[in-house]
């Protein structure tokens, strides 16, 4: 399969097993996370909300991808995700159905993240919260490392929504 050449070609699933064009938010900035439940950097939910719900209306699009890679930390089924999300975290973000990010069954949406974008381990994606910028023109992606709080990305995000 050839290298897309923009995130807007892919798709993904949701937590509710609908497909999701990453095209109905073409031209929109994207904050896109792996996430998990039950990993030391799981309050950073309240953070990816927060910046959800401050620049939404500006046209950033925040991704949640639960990730059971890491110590498996993300357990549960995509409703006891969903909930747990929504109850703890008041979570109204769109969460993707869980995801493999690394390995032979890597969600190509991370595979296209790591080829534009590589980390401290090259290509490979370390823990649970590492964060993804892509700016509006679909192909510009910056990493955080899962340490990065979602606070700090703000200039970023302010940068990229006025591109």
């Amino acid at each position: 399969m050839s290298q897309p050449s923009s995130i807007y070609d892919l798709s993904y699933t949701d937590i509710h097993g609908n497909p999701v064009p990453l095209s109905s938010v073409a031209g929109k900035p994207l904050l896109i996370v792996n996430t998990a439940s039950k990993c030391g950097f799981t309050p950073q939910y309240e953070g990816l909300q927060k910046l959800h719900e401050e620049f939404k209306d500006a046209g950033l699009v925040v991704l949640g991808f639960p990730c059971d890679q890491f110590a498996h930390q993300e357990p549960g089924t995509a409703s006891e995700i969903g909930e747990f999300c929504q109850m703890n975290y008041g979570v109204t973000f769109p969460l993707a159905e869980k995801t493999d990010v690394n390995g032979s069954q890597t969600n190509p949406i991370f595979q296209f993240l790591k080829s534009h974008a590589s980390g401290l381990l090259g290509s490979t994606i370390k823990w649970n919260f590492t964060k993804f910028l892509v700016a509006s023109d679909g192909v510009t992606v910056k990493r955080y490392a899962p340490s990065t709080t979602p606070e700090s990305l703000r200039q970023d995000i302010e940068s990229a929504l006025s591109k």
